[in-house]
């Protein structure tokens, strides 16, 4: 069995701090580059386009087309479909009737989803501790989504919706990639997994080029997104994950909301509600509430 507390007892260290830092940044402005591309292109573009380049990107990596055993290739083409091709398809979808920086939000509350979905995992009922996390952060979701569907301009109920089922399904396949991070090396595994993302997602991707209209912008936003964003950050977050385990290494995703927003309101002119940003604050908190050290007796 894989080890379960023990991994939110391992201590940052100036490298992972560094991981973190970039993810954020690449992944907190990933919502922003996905507003770009959904003017120019239909949603189901996205993960095709994401993918290849992002695929692309890891080629190039020195160990990255090393050898996968074939017991283990049946769940990788899993992870391909639940920890890429499926949510990279839900975040476009959503940011059609959801604003950037509410996306960006909501993000912030994949560690509690990833507590929430481990638990049943793992078959381990959560702490005391745990479960209060897990009530603050579902709190300040509540606070970003309601006031943000009510105020109508921002964001809608199925967009929210589509948003939690992309969260469920990363922590879904952190859940998977575990065991797996402990054979491969993180680009190893990720080329593999992108791979599939790109291949499952090319049919609806390429039909999607005949109501594209090709602009520069879609070409950066699309090169930038899939290169960085699912590229080199899924390889920045695979040996993250490595090191340090599962609950830590959704330390990246408590900045990716402030990215997020900071960009959406700052390209894209998006309100953001007070009691959203509130929200916001609170899920932040509980991530931080969700990545402290079980207390032991």
């Amino acid at each position: 069995m894989e080890r379960k507390i023990s991994d939110t007892n391992l201590q940052f260290g100036v490298t992972d701090w560094l991981l973190s830092l970039g993810m954020a940044l690449t992944w907190g402005s990933s919502f922003l580059l996905i507003d770009i591309i959904i003017r120019f292109a239909p949603a189901t573009f996205v993960p095709f386009g994401r993918s290849f380049f992002g695929m692309v990107a890891l080629f190039f990596v020195p160990g990255s087309r090393n050898k996968i055993a074939p017991e283990h290739r049946r769940k990788i083409w899993v992870l391909g479909l639940i920890w890429m091709a499926l949510p990279f398809f839900l975040f476009p979808i959503a940011e059609r009737t959801v604003a950037s920086s509410i996306a960006g939000m909501m993000n912030g509350a994949l560690p509690i989803v990833v507590i929430v979905v481990t638990s049943f995992w793992i078959r381990t009922k959560p702490s005391g501790q745990r479960l209060i996390a897990v009530l603050v952060g579902f709190l300040g979701i509540v606070l970003i989504a309601v006031p943000s569907i009510n105020d109508g301009s921002s964001a809608d109920i199925k967009g929210i919706f589509y948003l939690l089922a992309a969260l469920i399904c990363y922590a879904v396949a952190l859940n998977m990639a575990r065991p797996l991070q402990a054979i491969y090396s993180p680009a190893t595994l990720m080329l593999r997994v992108v791979s599939i993302s790109t291949l499952l997602s090319a049919p609806l991707g390429l039909f999607a080029l005949r109501s594209t209209t090709f602009t520069v912008s879609l070409f950066a936003a699309t090169v930038v997104l899939g290169a960085l964003g699912s590229g080199i950050a899924f390889l920045l977050f695979g040996t993250l994950l490595k090191r340090t385990g599962t609950v830590r290494a959704m330390i990246p995703t408590y900045f990716t909301p402030i990215v997020g927003t900071f960009l959406g309101v700052l390209f894209n002119d998006e309100k953001v509600l007070a009691l959203s940003l509130v929200g916001m604050l609170i899920v932040i908190f509980g991530a931080w509430l969700t990545s402290r050290p079980e207390k032991t007796t």
